[in-house]
């Protein structure tokens, strides 16, 4: 089944100039970038993205750190595009990544794990809206 998904390249990523890279892993992986682009988000656009991890303890450094810098957005698409991101991805933690993922490639710390992506279709659908319109993001 053809999937979309979002993924992010995180200001730590971003600021270490790995943008390139991590999007070359992505098409390696037979993920394609179908729409992207460079944003800086406020810590209200953060806080907004990440409400469902409002109540957690990590949630204001979560939102500091994604507005800290740019971000890249990308919607991917590809066969079972969420669960082979999720894989590419690793472990939360790129102390505990497993070796050749994303996060334990370009991770430094488990806050500072270079990318994010879409934990479900659902998830995806609500995340691909909130950075991409119609016109960004062509129809499947």
């Amino acid at each position: 089944m053809i999937e979309r998904t979002l993924a992010i390249i995180k200001p730590d990523a971003t600021g270490r100039h790995q943008s390139g890279a991590i999007l070359q892993r992505y098409e390696q992986a037979g993920l394609v970038p179908v729409a992207m682009k460079l944003v800086r988000l406020t810590k209200a656009q953060a806080e907004g993205f990440y409400y469902i991890h409002k109540q957690r303890p990590f949630f204001d450094s979560l939102c500091s750190f994604m507005s800290s810098g740019p971000i890249v957005v990308i919607a991917l698409e590809g066969e079972q595009a969420i669960k082979r991101h999720r894989d590419l991805m690793g472990a939360t933690d790129p102390a505990k990544a497993a070796e050749g993922s994303l996060r334990k490639a370009f991770g430094t710390h488990i806050e500072h794990n270079a990318v994010h992506g879409s934990d479900s279709s659902e998830t995806a659908q609500f995340e691909l809206a909130y950075f991409f319109n119609a016109l960004e993001l062509p129809q499947p």
